[in-house]
């Protein structure tokens, strides 16, 4: 594979390569790391690629990776937000198959544009929704499935940091393309995080948001974009659903967590204890599942105990995109997130902007 984006002193760009290489066997060979050309073959030197397949944009990696007997497969998208369009139409014009960082695109046209030049596309498509990767959610999302915890009525997801509590974007290069529109599209926190909270609620629960009323606002003078996010939410069912975002919850790492609530049950599930699920039965009586435990749904790759490392669920979805790339494209859109789920964050952020100051629910 190549990589776009993940340049030096890069995060994300570790765990692509480290999630490929232990989930599927796949090798990073080639990129385009940074604008600037001594940087992306500082950049590719640091991620063991010879220097000739350390290319200045996305176009030249392209091309020069046709030319290739031993060319590339696919492409992981590690970009900025307003550079993910480009990057995806350049990989479906090349015929390369792309895994894309969220969300889709910094907009929700671009998002329906890209979905409708992959229609006509060879190549398939995946998003790291990363903890769609995590095996005690997959086991949650099959347990719902199988209705062992009963008609969903609630579906509560909290998604809280810290880091932007202060106004980091004027020396921090992470913090910068955040909090900027014209690099993280129309959503700061909701695009950041939020999506994955969004995601997350619709993947477990099973169910479709179908409304929401929404209040994302920048709480930090002088910040352009939301910092604070929070929704009530109606899913297709009937069931109802809060989701609560945010980036300036001083003293929050990577909060995270998902109540899912039946009739006849419950499901907890909580970042920091990745590797638990917790089950509360009609009865009263509580199950702890924990990575093969007897009777799982879902299965993984990877031995118990790992915690809450990134790695793990990256490793998930490149099994998964792998696999797809193999032949088994069911795969796409069902436990892996492809470009539909992504359409459908895009529509979340533009919505939970637009209805912010208004006491209008609207729709999905």
């Amino acid at each position: 594979m190549a990589l776009i984006g993940g340049g030096l002193g890069s995060f994300i760009g570790k765990i692509h390569q480290m999630g490929a290489s232990l989930g599927a066997g796949i090798e990073l060979v080639a990129g385009s790391f940074s604008s600037d050309t001594e940087r992306s073959l500082a950049a590719g030197a640091s991620y063991g690629v010879a220097p000739e397949r350390s290319y200045a944009d996305h176009d030249a990696l392209f091309a020069g990776e046709a030319a290739r007997d031993d060319g590339i497969d696919l492409v992981a998208i590690a970009t900025p937000n307003h550079l993910h369009l480009p990057a995806a139409l350049a990989a479906i014009r090349a015929g390369v198959h792309i895994m894309s960082d969220k969300p889709a695109t910094a907009t929700l046209a671009e998002a329906l544009q890209l979905q409708a030049a992959l229609k006509d596309s060879a190549s398939l498509y995946a998003l790291t929704y990363s903890y769609s990767g995590y095996p005690m959610v997959r086991e949650a999302r099959a347990r719902v499935a199988a209705g062992e915890i009963g008609n969903i009525r609630k579906v509560v997801v909290t998604y809280q940091q810290g880091w932007l509590s202060a106004p980091l974007e004027e020396n921090n290069a992470r913090a910068a393309w955040r909090t900027d529109r014209s690099k993280s599209g129309v959503g700061g926190a909701s695009a950041d995080i939020g999506v994955h909270a969004f995601h997350l609620a619709e993947y477990v629960s099973g169910q479709r948001v179908t409304e929401m009323l929404g209040d994302a606002r920048g709480l930090v003078a002088g910040r352009a974009l939301d910092d604070d996010c929070n929704a009530l939410l109606h899913f297709g069912n009937g069931a109802s659903g809060v989701l609560v975002v945010s980036q300036i919850a001083f003293g929050e790492r990577n909060g995270l967590s998902i109540q899912v609530y039946g009739d006849a049950g419950a499901l907890h599930w909580v970042f920091d204890t990745a590797d638990m699920l917790t089950m509360v039965k009609g009865n009263g009586s509580t199950e702890i599942l924990r990575p093969m435990s007897p009777g799982l749904l879902s299965s993984t790759p990877l031995a118990p105990g790992l915690g809450n490392g990134l790695i793990v669920p990256f490793a998930v979805l490149y099994r998964d995109f792998a696999a797809a790339i193999g032949g088994d494209t069911t795969r796409v859109g069902g436990v892996l997130p492809g470009i539909d789920e992504g359409v459908r964050s895009m529509a979340f952020i533009e919505r939970v902007v637009e209805s912010t100051g208004t006491s209008n629910w609207t729709s999905l």
